[in-house]
């Protein structure tokens, strides 16, 4: 024992010493010693504790505690090291607290007591969160040992719990924000449920709303109190509010319940007051006491809800008695209520209220019901319609079913639903009304709502039925006179009669506030002695229906249906329109659901052009609603309104908008059939063509089916079908829609003028098609159209513009001008006009009546051209007289005439006056100059100035150009005219940049691609300018002549330069056309009609190529005779030698023979160039070839010889003449050939034609040293890209030749196998080896093989004729292949005889 006190000792003075480490030794010793020493622990613990080892000292501390709890060392020691590691053992801190506090009340120590759970609570506060404040406050609450002991000493409990109320509120409402910001983020979270979620599990987790009940049970401040029970209240219904349905009937009870104990004490909380008139399911607003009304108008004077009340308890409406001064308890509440109000002031104080207090189902419910009885029916829908939206969200909240005020609310909806833009609610009033007389059968509003409805749709029996249902519930005049206005429009106008005189008699010992109603009673007795006795004098007669409609008005001046009834006594029987108007006009402004007051006005209107007052008009019943009849309802709907906003439309030009009207109106009467005709011209008018066809050929079925005597004239329709069809490009079908209304109106000037453009723009169509013949028969039929035209119609500025054009016309097809009716068109300018005027522009272009006349007897090859162009031009002249008043259509005149005469100067260029060349471009310019001073902002007249410019004034060009852009830089025709005058000037980037604009704005515009294809000609891309120029034409119309040109041009150039694809006639057939086309529109263009015949040549079409020759010879020859030019000598010549070619090849060889040695002839004299050799040695070998065919051998030769000097011993010509040498049969002929050709391949060793008549001349002589030579040379023949088809086939043939004449050791059969095998291997793609092969075997595969690759080598893909490709079908042995060789080559004998062998 000595020892532990003694170990006790030192541990303690080594404590008192700092010396920690001898004190543990020492304590640890007396703890050996004596394991349940306490002191031992506490100093081994507080040892520890100054060597921060905190868990060992811990564990001492608990283990001295364990051994002597009442001690306060060892928890004071506790105390202190919780103390050291501030709040991360601020919950064992408080555990120590309480055992400490325990162990000072055990020993009756207050003060010692008071200071731990003091410094424990302040050090709680400083170092740990809101949670550990919270909890160490809890010491100090009723109901602990602390509390009971230190109560008086320490906080007043009320404190506490509003300390820690306050802490819980701020936890809440991080939690809650913190956990709606990590749920928002999913994916398909929605916020509104997300914050429900969230302050669903807070609020039930929370125990606030018992601590606010805390706060209330122990203040003793009357204010702190009210201030805890607002809480508690808002507490339990936010609460409330989130939990799930079934939760919810215990929680409401309570909200209730704290909510009548704050309203019974009238405490002022507005949520209170709120709940306990709001949440309750009243069916009358009456049922609520007034009482607490009034109460709570007086505390929240300011809130939404009590301006209404306040509105509502002082209005017509009000189901409580008035309020009096007496009834208040003071002088400042008497002051308050009993203020009268103005109808106005109360409007604007209820309407600032629903303002205020948007979400108030008592409120919106109230002015509903207010706006319902000032017939503000669109206010009472959407407030209705409020009050539901908040009924349902309010009974999601509280759980509550609120039937009754959802079946007010209701009725309130649907009886204005029943006026508001009748009938267009009608089948939802009627579901709503449905519903209710399901849950209450005997519901009154609903059954007279349903009868309203049922008048409306024309059902009167049903409506008679529950309008009498519901005055059996609730007798009501109102409801009588409707019943009795339903049996009157049934037919019993008597009874209806009856009825309503004594509904009349009721109301008038009744008040004044009836008067509307007495108004409507007098109308409808007017409008039963109307329709009872229909006849005139009835009608007319003053005492009757007239006095009924006037006391009507008597009784209510704004009665708008005694208006419309006196407007149509008035049109139809008093006979004065004014009054009428009048009347119409008051009817629809007091409501816009007169809808015949309306039509009357509108037709008055229309009458007199007034179309924006027909807009007014036909709007405004439009947006009535009362157009559309309900489902299910026997009325018609209205469609006037809409068709006649469509007829203004149209009018105004705003065609969408008129679309929109007239299929409205069709919608509500299909077979409306003006507004399908108007509907037709909206789609025309807004470019929607197919629509619009659509839509008259509706509306001519509905002519067959009504017929004229419902419809009376239908002309138009025909005439706007003929105008769309004439925009979509169908003219054949539109000329004979005019046709057809000219037969029923045979001087409609609209429809005669229509009809002649018509023929016209054919004509321009057939043209850019190419069907000129076809144009000029539609400009003829065109001109008989404007000869009757301008008998009664002489002075129409599109008369004589379109005569201008079809004079134009024959200037674009000139092959047909000798066709141009001259006489005709003298007789038409004559035609009632002062020659004089002729005369205008005259001392510019000379052209004037008495030129026109002379010009007529030139015999000059163009004189039809001229006449043609001439009258164009006095045509449009006369178009300038006949618009003297309009300035756009002057502007419109010039242009065509600036036009007209460049066209002239474009065709008579090569005729014009030497002494003044320009007279028609120089009278263009004028003309376009006058256009433009008349309209300077046309983008096209500017551009053509620019055009007519381009010669006399590239400066002005160039500016008229620019300035056309200015005005419209989205024309690509501009940019290309500008690009050809930079071109033309010499700028190639400028011209670039411009065709390039040009193909952008417009990528099928061909002009931009020909302009770039020109340059790239100019800069030697000869390929490029190639393909731009085919693109070109390949996109361009017929009309386009300079493309035919250039892209004629290019082609040809391009055989000539490559031989290998000259014969090739799918490569011709584009040019060719281009050609043709271009001979029918400028047949006096000769170098392009060379071009053509030379062309036909290469493909094969000799007949036509020499016919052109011919006719070229000729003019030339005519040309040379007057002009004796050395070129057109040249020309001449050439032209003759082309056409011994092309008789050659016909056959005709004396022609032949004789056109070439004229071109030998006429080739001495001029001077030698390139053009000349290429004449003469033309005409040497067509003269060599054609003596040869004619057996003059001698002839021939010396032919060839000039050939061979002309050409320098060209090895082809070679070739001709020892083929030549060889036909004439002698010895010394044939040696000469054979020399004639050893020398050619020395000198040409590689040429093919050469090697094959070697090849095929020691065959002949059976040269078998020759042979042997030149086999070599053949079968490397094969190896080569350069042969033709021809050549290829003739090769195969003279080694097949030598195989069999020459076989060797290996014997024929297998000679004639190898090469035919060879062949394949060197050519499988070429159908000669195959052919060679499947006719040496009888196997399958080769004929097969040699039809698949001659298919591929046939045109368009290759160039094997009809004749090889015939020989290859004959080679398979099979019938439907024999035939198909047949019908290739019927004139080869090869087909046939396969056939026979296989018949």
């Amino acid at each position: 024992m000595s020892t532990v006190k003694s170990a006790l000792k030192a541990a303690k003075g080594a404590l008192d010493a700092h010396q920690y480490e001898s004190a543990l030794e020492n304590a640890s010793k007396a703890l050996k010693e004596d394991p349940k020493n306490y002191h031992a622990n506490v100093f081994l613990g507080l040892a520890f504790e100054k060597q921060n080892r905190n868990e060992d000292s811990e564990k001492s501390y608990r283990a001295a505690t364990l051994l002597k709890g009442s001690d306060p060392l060892a928890w004071q020691g506790l105390i202190s090291l919780y103390e050291q590691q501030g709040a991360r053992k601020l919950d064992e801190y408080h555990d120590a607290t309480s055992h400490l506090a325990s162990v000072f009340i055990a020993v009756d120590d207050k003060t010692r007591c008071q200071t731990v759970v003091d410094k424990y609570t302040d050090f709680a506060r400083k170092c740990g969160t809101r949670a550990q404040y919270r909890h160490s406050l809890e010491i100090l609450l009723p109901g602990s040992e602390v509390y009971e002991y230190l109560e008086g000493r320490i906080l007043h409990p009320a404190y506490t719990y509003t300390k820690i109320a306050e802490l819980l509120e701020q936890d809440e409402k991080e939690k809650i924000n913190y956990e709606i910001g990590q749920r928002r983020t999913r994916l398909g979270a929605k916020i509104d449920q997300v914050t429900a979620d969230v302050k669903k599990e807070v609020l039930q987790a929370s125990d606030l709303e018992t601590i606010y009940q805390c706060i209330v049970d122990w203040t003793e401040d009357d204010a702190t109190r009210r201030l805890y029970e607002e809480k508690i209240l808002q507490r339990a219904y936010d609460t409330l509010v989130v939990l799930p349905s079934a939760l919810k009937t215990k929680k409401r009870d309570q909200v209730l319940r704290l909510a009548q104990g704050l309203v019974i004490l009238k405490h002022p909380f507005a949520l209170a007051w709120r709940l306990s008139l709001e949440w309750k399911d009243i069916d009358r607003i009456g049922d609520l006491d007034a009482g607490l009304l009034r109460e709570y108008v007086e505390f929240f004077p300011e809130d939404g809800l009590a301006k209404v009340l306040r509105g509502y308890l002082d209005s017509e409406i009000s189901s409580f008695p008035a309020h009096t001064p007496e009834d208040d308890d003071d002088d400042d509440a008497r002051g308050k209520i009993s203020v009268a109000m103005t109808a106005e002031d109360r409007l604007i104080l209820m309407t600032d209220g629903i303002e205020d207090s948007p979400a108030s189902i008592l409120a919106l419910r109230i002015m509903a019901e207010y706006y319902l009885y000032l017939e503000e029916y669109e206010s009472a829908v959407e407030t209705a319609r409020k009050a539901q939206r908040e009924l349902a969200i309010s009974s999601r909240a509280s759980g509550l079913s609120f039937t009754n005020m959802f079946d007010a609310v209701s009725i309130s909806l649907g009886t204005a639903m029943i006026h508001y833009q009748a009938p267009r609610h009608h089948p939802e009033a009627t579901s709503l009304f449905e519903g209710i007389l399901a849950r209450r059968e005997t519901n009154s509003a609903a059954l007279i709502g349903i009868g309203l409805i049922l008048e409306e749709r024309g059902e009167l029996e049903d409506a008679i039925s529950f309008l009498e249902r519901a005055l059996q519930q609730a007798p009501s005049t109102r409801v009588k006179a409707e019943a009795a206005w339903c049996k009157a429009l049934s037919g019993d106008y008597e009874t209806g009669i009856s009825e309503l005189e004594q509904c009349l008699s009721q109301l008038e010992t009744a008040d004044l506030g009836t008067k509307t109603l007495k108004a409507q009673i007098l109308y409808r007795i007017g409008m039963c002695l109307w329709n009872l006795d229909m006849s005139k004098s009835s009608r007319k007669a003053r005492n009757k229906a007239y006095a009924r409609f006037i006391s009507s008005l008597q009784a209510d001046m704004n009665y708008a249906p005694a208006y419309t009834s006196l407007g149509i006594y008035y049109t139809d029987y008093a006979r004065d329109k004014a009054r009428a108007r009048k009347c119409f006009q008051k009817a629809f402004e007091l409501s816009s659901s007169e809808v015949v007051a309306a039509e009357r006005l509108a037709q008055s209107f229309a009458k007199s052009s007034e179309w924006d007052l027909v807009e007014v008009v036909a709007q405004r019943v439009v947006e009535s609603g009362r157009l559309r009849p309900p489902p299910g309802s026997k009325k018609q709907g209205i469609s006037w309104p809409f068709a006649a906003l469509g007829v203004v439309q149209l009018n105004t030009q705003n065609y969408s908008k008129s679309v929109v009207s007239f299929q409205s109106a069709l919608r509500i009467s299909p077979k409306d059939y003006y507004s399908w005709v108007g509907l037709g011209e909206s789609y025309h008018n807004s470019g929607r063509y197919i629509a619009a066809t659509r839509a008259f050929e509706q509306a001519q079925k509905l002519e067959a089916e009504l017929g004229p005597e419902v419809l009376g004239d239908t002309w138009f329709s025909k005439y706007m079908l003929a105008n769309v069809e004439r925009e979509l490009g169908e003219f054949g079908a539109a000329i004979a829609g005019y046709k057809e209304v000219l037969a029923l109106r045979t001087r409609e000037y609209g429809v005669s003028i229509a009809s002649l453009q018509t023929l016209i723009e054919a004509a321009w169509q057939d043209i850019e098609l190419g069907f000129f013949g076809r144009a000029v028969d539609n400009v003829q039929e065109a001109l008989k159209t404007a000869e009757d035209l301008v008998t009664w119609r002489k002075d129409a500025f599109n008369l004589w513009k379109s005569i201008g054009d079809l004079c134009s016309v024959y200037t674009y097809v000139q092959s047909y001008a000798a066709q141009f009716p001259f006489q005709s068109l003298v007789g038409l300018l004559k035609h009632d006009f002062d020659l004089e005027a002729y005369s205008l522009l005259a001392d510019v272009d000379h052209l004037d009546w008495a030129a026109f006349v002379s010009s007529a007897a030139s015999d000059k090859p163009d004189a039809f051209l001229g006449l043609c162009c001439h009258a164009a031009i006095l045509a449009q002249k006369r178009a300038i007289s006949c618009c003297v008043n309009d300035a756009h259509a002057r502007a419109i005149a010039w242009y065509n005439l600036g036009w007209t005469e460049h066209r002239a100067h474009v065709c008579l260029i090569a005729d014009e006056n030497k002494d003044n060349p320009m007279r028609y471009l120089k009278s263009s310019v004028q003309c376009l100059k006058r256009a433009i001073e008349f309209e300077s902002g046309n983008s096209e007249f500017w551009n053509s100035l620019g055009i007519v410019t381009s010669q006399l004034n590239p400066k002005v060009a160039q500016h008229a150009f620019v300035r056309s852009l200015f005005i419209n830089d989205k024309n690509a025709r501009t940019w290309t005219n500008l690009g050809v005058f930079y071109l033309v000037e010499g700028d190639s980037q400028l011209a670039s940049d411009a065709f390039t604009r040009a193909q952008s704005i417009d990528p099928e515009h061909a002009q931009a691609w020909l302009g770039q294809g020109l340059l790239a000609a100019r800069l030697g891309e000869s390929s490029e300018a190639r393909n731009l120029f085919a693109h070109a034409f390949e996109i361009a119309s017929a009309s386009a002549t300079q493309i035919q040109r250039s892209y004629a041009c290019s082609v040809l150039d391009h055989l000539l330069s490559s031989p290998s694809i000259s014969s090739s006639t799918t490569n011709l057939l584009q040019p060719v056309l281009a050609l043709r086309q271009l001979s029918k529109q400028s047949s006096a263009d000769l170098p392009f009609e060379h071009i053509n015949a030379l062309l036909q040549e290469r493909m094969g079409n000799h007949a036509e190529a020499s016919e052109k020759l011919s006719t070229i010879c000729s003019t030339l020859e005519a040309e040379y005779e007057t002009s004796e030019s050395v070129e057109t000598l040249a020309r001449f010549a050439n032209a003759k030698a082309d056409l011994s070619r092309s008789l050659l090849a016909e056959g005709k060889f004396e022609s032949a023979a004789e056109n070439a040695e004229t071109a030998l002839d006429l080739s001495v004299d001029y001077d030698p160039s390139s053009m000349r050799k290429r004449t003469r040695l033309s005409a040497h070998i067509s003269a060599g070839l054609s003596n040869h065919h004619l057996g003059s051998f001698d002839r021939s030769t010396e032919a060839f010889k000039g050939a061979l000097e002309e050409s320098q011993e060209n090895p082809d010509i070679v070739c001709l003449l020892s083929q030549v040498l060889w036909a004439k049969g002698g010895e010394n002929e044939r040696d000469i050939a054979s020399q004639q050709l050893f020398n050619c391949i020395e000198k040409h060793p590689s040429h093919a034609r050469t090697i094959l008549l070697i090849g095929t001349i020691s065959v002949l002589h059976d040269d078998q040293d020759t042979i042997q030579a030149v086999s070599d040379d053949l079968r490397g023949l094969r190896t080569r890209d350069d042969l033709t088809p021809q050549q290829q086939k003739q090769l195969a043939q003279l080694l097949s030749a030598i195989a069999i004449l020459y076989p060797g050791e290996t014997g024929q059969a297998m000679a004639r196998t190898s090469e035919a095998t060879t062949a394949v291997m060197l050519g499988p793609s070429h159908p000669y080896g195959w052919s060679q092969l499947s006719g040496i075997t009888d196997v399958p595969c080769p004929p097969e093989m040699a039809i698949l690759t001659a298919i591929k080598e046939a045109p368009p893909r290759g160039a094997l004729n009809a004749e090889d490709l015939s020989e290859v079908y004959a080679q398979s042995h099979r019938g439907e292949d024999a035939q198909r060789s047949i019908m290739f080559a019927p004139w080869k004998s090869s087909g046939w005889h396969a056939l026979s062998q296989l018949s």
